[in-house]
């Protein structure tokens, strides 16, 4: 009997020397689903945020995929507060909180939470919005959009490392943005020119509890 595909994309994050140091793990549907990501509804980007997370963590086989390195997951305002529980692994997950969550004091609340827990937090596409600021002071790593620097530039990469995050450079597709981030500080770095997200096939592997 044939079963289902349970897929899940994965890219890998890097040192300057090419060194992976992270996944960013996301989701891939298997029923070609039309909309993007920017158009789904709350339901949907929790949906996907769930299949990511079981294909991962709630697969017995978490090293064969991982590596021993963190794994970077984007989750929903409902794993941030409580409301459905994340994998009970602070050594490994690091939350990536997308910039359509909106940021509150129930959601401020629910990080500093799980920081107490051991987690992670990452924020991707940082742009310096008064929302990512509300959530600066307690973000591990932030990662920049290098096609923004040139615009943005040295202001936004300050304050994007004046709570001592780690800086990721995100979407480095050239060499010259993979030098122009260098430039500017940033030493971790993620994108097509290091590595294009694979797709992997996790339906063999045994469901845990």
């Amino acid at each position: 009997m044939s079963t289902s595909p349970v897929l899940v994309a994965r890219q890998g994050i890097f040192t300057s020397s090419g060194q992976p140091v992270a996944y960013e793990f996301s989701y891939r549907s298997c029923h070609g689903e039309s909309l993007g990501a920017s158009e789904w509804n709350a339901h949907q980007h929790e949906r996907a945020t769930s299949h990511v997370l079981a294909a991962t963590f709630g697969r017995a086989d978490l090293e064969r995929v991982a590596n021993g390195r963190l794994l970077f997951v984007r989750c929903t305002r409902a794993y941030l507060v409580g409301e459905l529980p994340v994998p009970r692994r602070p050594d490994r997950l690091v939350i990536v909180v997308p910039d359509t969550v909106p940021i509150d004091a129930e959601v401020l609340a629910g990080v500093r939470r799980l920081r107490t827990e051991g987690y992670r937090f990452a924020l991707p596409s940082f742009v310096s919005s008064p929302a990512q600021r509300r959530l600066l002071p307690h973000a591990d790593y932030v990662k920049v959009d290098v096609r923004d620097l040139d615009v943005e530039g040295h202001p936004v990469v300050t304050l994007a490392r004046s709570y001592g995050a780690s800086l990721i450079a995100e979407y480095v597709e050239t060499p010259e943005a993979m030098a122009h981030a260098r430039d500017l500080g940033l030493t971790l770095f993620q994108g097509n020119l290091l590595e294009r997200a694979g797709v992997l096939d996790r339906a063999s592997a045994q469901i845990v509890d």
